[in-house]
């Protein structure tokens, strides 16, 4: 299991990095790095997922200073914090920021 202090910890250790999905996806929403950190640092752990074969991961829901919904699925790479995807959820994938539709 992921704690979210854990995640905390690394963000503000700047011991963090977005895989090259979770940039691209970060773009594609047009989120800015900030914005996701943002997100992270006020966020709720939603869901855990166990080891798949890339180690566990989380999924993070949160929201920036200007009240954009953000959601992140976050995994442990050694020291590090991964941040695998980032995107807004949306209908009809989720109901509202916090439940799946």
């Amino acid at each position: 299991m992921i704690a979210l202090e854990w995640v905390h910890d690394r963000i503000r250790a700047d011991e963090f990095y977005f895989s090259r999905h979770g940039d691209q996806e970060r773009q594609n929403e047009n989120l800015t790095v900030a914005e996701t950190i943002e997100a992270l640092l006020v966020g709720i752990a939603l869901e855990q997922y166990e080891d798949t074969g890339r180690g566990e991961s989380c999924l993070i829901a949160g929201f920036t200073r200007s009240g954009v919904p953000v959601h992140a699925v976050c995994g442990r790479r050694g020291e590090y914090l991964a941040i695998v995807t980032v995107y807004i959820p949306t209908p009809p994938k989720f109901k509202n920021p916090y439940e799946r539709g």
